[in-house]
Parts: C-alpha cells; sequence; structure tokens
C-alpha cells in the first residue's frame, strides 16, 4: 500500500524538489503539490491523505495554523528553512521537522520510518546507521537489509539489486542510482556510472575490476583514481577506500 502525499509550499523550487522527492519513492503516492494551505483544501476535503509535506511561513493561512486543522491520522512533515519553528511544530503533533535545502537521503530517511510503522515494521533508527530500506519489486514493497546487498546495477530508470548469497535472484526495482546512492550506508561506493558495490562483499581487485564472487564489475576513471589502483594488479578493499574519489 502506497502513503499517499501533498506538498505545499509558496516557493516554486521547493515545492518541486519535494514533489519530485515524492515521486521518486516507490511507497509514496503524489496526489498534489499546491502553492498555498487554501488551495489544497478541496483535495484535502475529498481525498484521504496520510503525509502532508508542509511549510510554515506562507500567505494567508500559515502551515502551523493549517496544521492544526488537520486529523490525527495525517502526519505532518514541516519543510522550512527557520528552525526556529521546531518546538512549536510539535506541539501540533508533527511526525517530523526537515530544514530545506532538504536532500533526499533525510526525506527517504523519515518517511521510510513513517511506512515501517504504517507496515508494523520494527525501525531501528532515522539516521545513516538503519539497517534496511524499502524496495518496490515484484507488485510489492520488499524489505532488505543492507548487509544482505553485494552490489546494486544500474539499468536505464531501474536498478538490478544483488546479493551475497549469490543463489538468490537479483531484485530490479523502478529508482535511480542517484537516490539509491544517497540513501546507502558508508560502506557502499560508487565505482561506475552503472554500478555501486558494497566494500564488504568484495572477495578482491584485478586491475580495472572488482570481483565479487562470480561476478567481474568495471570500475570508472570518473569514480575511482585508475592511475593509483595500475600499480598493483591486486589491492585489498581498504586500498580501495583510500584511492575511491571522493569530488
Amino acid at each position: 500500500m502506497k502513503l499517499k502525499c501533498v506538498a505545499i509550499d509558496d516557493e516554486p523550487l521547493a515545492l518541486t524538489l519535494i514533489e519530485n522527492y515524492i515521486k521518486q519513492t516507490a511507497f509514496l503516492e503524489f496526489v498534489g503539490g499546491f502553492n498555498s494551505a487554501v488551495e489544497s483544501l478541496s483535495v484535502m476535503q475529498k481525498e484521504k491523505i496520510d503525509i502532508v509535506f508542509l511549510d510554515i511561513q506562507m500567505p494567508g493561512l500559515n502551515g502551523m495554523e493549517f496544521a492544526k486543522s488537520l486529523n490525527e491520522d495525517t502526519k505532518i512533515i514541516f519543510i522550512t528553512a527557520f528552525d526556529q519553528y521546531a518546538i512549536e511544530g510539535y506541539k501540533v503533533k508533527t511526525y517530523d521537522y526537515l530544514l530545506k535545502p532538504v536532500s533526499y537521503k533525510d526525506f527517504y530517511s523519515t518517511v521510510s520510518k513513517l511506512f515501517a510503522e504504517r507496515e508494523n515494521h520494527s525501525v531501528v533508527s532515522t539516521d545513516t546507521s538503519d539497517e534496511f530500506l524499502f524496495v518496490k519489486a515484484e507488485g510489492k514493497f520488499i524489505k532488505l537489509r543492507f548487509a544482505d546487498i553485494s552490489y546494486i546495477e544500474g539499468v536505464k530508470d531501474y536498478v538490478n539489486i544483488h546479493f551475497k548469497d549469490q543463489s538468490r535472484m537479483p531484485l530490479l526495482s523502478l529508482n535511480r542510482m542517484k537516490n539509491m546512492e544517497a540513501i546507502l550506508p558508508s560502506s557502499f561506493f560508487r565505482i561506475h556510472k552503472s554500478f555501486i558495490v558494497n566494500v564488504e562483499a568484495i572477495d578482491y581487485i584485478e586491475r580495472s575490476h572488482v570481483i565479487i564472487g562470480r561476478d567481474r564489475i568495471p570500475m570508472g576513471n570518473k569514480y575511482v583514481d585508475m592511475k593509483a589502483l595500475s600499480v598493483e594488479k591486486v589491492i585489498s578493499p581498504d586500498k580501495l577506500l583510500l584511492n575511491l574519489k571522493t569530488e
């Protein structure tokens, strides 16, 4: 089940960013984007909205006053440039509070926690120490442990998720490599425009390829310092970390 979402912000660029984040997240459904709280009223009355992404400082009806009118089943996530509203925001039973500019990693961390709670899953945390993510595949939302993933392959508008247990079939999901890169923990590195690898899954590195089980994964010059790696034919994952480009 997808969570129905509405975004409300009088800043066009900020509104577009949140709309795109919603559309890129498999378990969220974008219902509408509005420049004011008043504009959203007709949709809010017709649809059962699960999440409202809401700016606070807006002309007319501000976000704080609008939030007070919503029922308790609708979760409010304030997205604003002013952190002084945080305490007041929690007085209206705000689910979370995100400061602009909002990164996709912070956005995903918040909504995945909410989704997990709705689905009655336990949640480890809401930061980069999270141990799992949800992906939409095979017509359902699947919970995956980061530790089980060996590497991720980008295939046009999809990602193919490969597992350390190579008897397990890869999982194809509609998502973007950029979004995956933003939410993966620090043990994952992008080594090629089409590949993100879990360093803990690497068996060895030979010339310009990472070897994971039966798979040979190419490394790209844009992501890895190939000149430094060319000194040795085989290096350890620790040495790979030292030579990964951080730009």
